[in-house]
């Protein structure tokens, strides 16, 4: 049964402005927050958290994650080239040999049968030509015909200007793809077209094939000062040529670092290889990484302009669709013909300091591999975890029938609170007290998320889980949901406050969130799923409508502490939860067998 704890909420501190991304000030709470029954504490202060003094090492093994992929040591950031070719995955990634900081990057590669355990390989790529002294950067691969695989990156040279290069694989019979060879005719694609950015061309996708039947690659730059993805052609895929106008082009100014383009059928979870015949009623999304968020738009390919034309244009990019609101960057996807499905990956940076991952040596990581694909309105792309990863899973627990009124608090019991995938169904048992829908709040969801915490009550919501929570709450993590009315259907608001997650100071602690759309009068169930994998947490609400990765590093993991799990209601509608399910998620084989030494 739930726990009911009166509510005695202390006012809310006025804030002047909020800034999503950045660290919020420590503001002092009363005697109440974080002393006496740390349940009760959890709905009494809306107020992040005083820093504490003692700040526990960062260097502890303990902020490592258990199942998300990393490599052993190290920086890494951005996935490049995912692919899965002869019975492996392999999975490259911009990679600092040299330490935990940016700087010296090559191409790590790692392999897998399974995207849950990999083997660590000796870098594909390094700086050893003229044309990526500077760096061997992100890019992709593709497999042309006859089962032969290509990379096609970015490298700067001795002055920064960067190039596209081309590289093969030496040997493909080694079922590892080991060693590569870069193209004699190096750099394949120079930045030298009138109007173009020489030090903003970088991120070549995966080729597809065009209208006249040869290949097509879009590379993210700056043509006359205006955003756009480059759209280039090839018959052989070695000797390149501009086309005269881009895929997609933008007014806004900063450069789409990182684009992605793939075709999808509404309704579909079936992935589809570019390479192929589309099938007809597919429609296409162009994916770019900007205002350090992944942005997408759904639209179609037009074959007579040879061009991407969205659905929907929106020239204020603050209202443009998100592949996910947290920590979550210069994700790639790739379309995996073992099982027919389109996946995607993402960079999750560290958001403690510099300092912190000097001491850990390590930063960065790569979130769950996801299956992505359009929605049966194919209006925008949804996610969930690989099906894979459920086979970390053990310790299951189950409840059925809840019934969480306003203030109540039911833990999860019996799992690994640090390692832990929960599944949980919410149920509307009434929606006549969802409050009037604003929809200047789409301009700032996180602002919104700020203002409206888990512990200020609302009609509908918020009701979700509080996680990595300490015996006292002194730390916590919420992700919840908050359900409003607007003139034609419901929209619900996903949260994930990270405002009282950490007492360590030097730390981003922001509320992320997003909104989606959501046919409460039909379906009346909100699913939330969240993975706990230590300093990383990823939560998919409605069926993985919004995505939002989290990073987060609180002390009782540090300390190696206790901490809690809680499914929890602070509106004033009853919530139900017809299903509750939970696991103990055991730790995967993440780069340490070793096909390199030095890895």
């Amino acid at each position: 049964m739930a726990q009911a704890w009166a509510f005695l909420l202390l006012p809310a501190l006025a804030l002047a402005s909020y800034a999503s991304h950045l660290l919020l000030p420590a503001y002092i709470t009363t005697p109440l927050c974080g002393g006496g029954d740390g349940a009760r504490s959890f709905f009494l202060c809306a107020q992040a958290p005083k820093d504490q003094d003692q700040d526990p090492s960062p260097a502890s093994t303990m902020y490592k994650t258990a199942f998300h992929f990393q490599p052993a040591k190290n920086w890494m950031n951005d996935p490049s080239g995912p692919m899965y070719f002869n019975g492996i995955y392999h999975e490259f990634y911009q990679y600092n040999l040299n330490g935990p900081i940016f700087g010296d990057i090559v191409w790590g590669h790692s392999v897998s049968t399974d995207l849950v355990n990999w083997i660590g390989l000796e870098p594909a790529l390094v700086r050893d030509t003229p044309s990526d002294i500077d760096g061997c950067w992100t890019g992709s691969v593709t497999i042309l015909p006859g089962g032969k695989p290509v990379i096609i990156y970015t490298g700067g040279n001795i002055d920064q200007h960067q190039t596209q290069n081309i590289a093969f694989p030496k040997n493909r019979s080694d079922p590892y793809l080991r060693e590569w060879i870069k193209a004699a005719n190096n750099p394949v694609l120079r930045p030298d077209e009138p109007g173009m950015n020489v030090i903003e061309f970088r991120d070549p996708t995966t080729g597809w094939i065009g209208p006249d039947g040869h290949w097509r690659m879009a590379v993210g730059g700056e043509l006359n000062g205006y955003s756009a993805a480059l759209l280039y052609k090839s018959e052989d895929f070695l000797n390149w040529t501009k086309v005269d106008h881009p895929l997609y082009s933008h007014n806004g100014s900063n450069m789409w670092e990182c684009p992605d383009f793939f075709a999808a059928l509404p309704g579909n979870n079936g992935g589809l290889d570019l390479s192929a015949a589309i099938p007809q009623g597919a429609k296409h999304a162009l994916k770019m990484s900007v205002d350090s968020v992944d942005k997408y738009m759904i639209g179609v390919y037009d074959l007579q302009r040879d061009a991407f034309v969205p659905d929907n244009v929106v020239d204020d990019r603050r209202l443009w669709l998100r592949i996910d609101y947290g920590t979550f960057y210069a994700s790639k996807s790739f379309f995996d013909s073992k099982k027919g499905r389109r996946i995607v990956w993402g960079w999750s940076r560290e958001t403690d300091s510099p300092s912190d991952d000097l001491a850990k040596g390590w930063a960065g990581l790569h979130t769950i591999p996801r299956t992505i694909w359009l929605a049966a309105d194919g209006k925008q792309l949804l996610q969930w975890p690989v099906e894979e990863i459920e086979s970390l899973r053990t310790n299951e627990i189950n409840h059925q029938g809840l019934e969480l009124n306003k203030g109540d608090l039911f833990e999860i019991k019996e799992v690994d609170a640090f390692q832990a995938d929960v599944e949980i169904d919410f149920e509307l048992a009434s929606i006549d007290e969802a409050e009037p829908f604003d929809p200047s709040w789409l301009l700032d969801p996180e602002k919104h998320c700020g203002e409206a915490g888990a512990s200020v009550p609302g009609g509908i919501g918020p009701f979700g889980l509080v996680i990595l929570a300490s015996d006292n709450m002194d730390e916590h993590t919420e992700v919840y949901f908050r359900v409003y009315k607007s003139q034609e259907k419901y929209m619900v608001l996903m949260c994930s406050d990270l405002r009282r997650s950490s007492l360590r100071p030097g730390l981003e602690k922001p509320a992320y969130g997003g909104f989606f759309e959501f046919d409460l009068a039909k379906e009346r169930k909100i699913s939330l799923r969240t993975l706990i994998d230590r300093s990383a947490v990823e939560s998919f609400g409605g069926g993985g409508r919004v995505c939002i990765t989290s990073r987060v590093y609180p002390a009782v993991l540090a300390n190696v502490g206790r901490a809690h799990i809680y499914a929890f209601n602070n509106g004033n509608a009853m919530v139900r939860v017809p299903q509750l399910s939970a696991w103990t998620m055991r730790k995967a084989q993440v780069n340490v067998e070793k096909g390199w030494s030095a890895i």
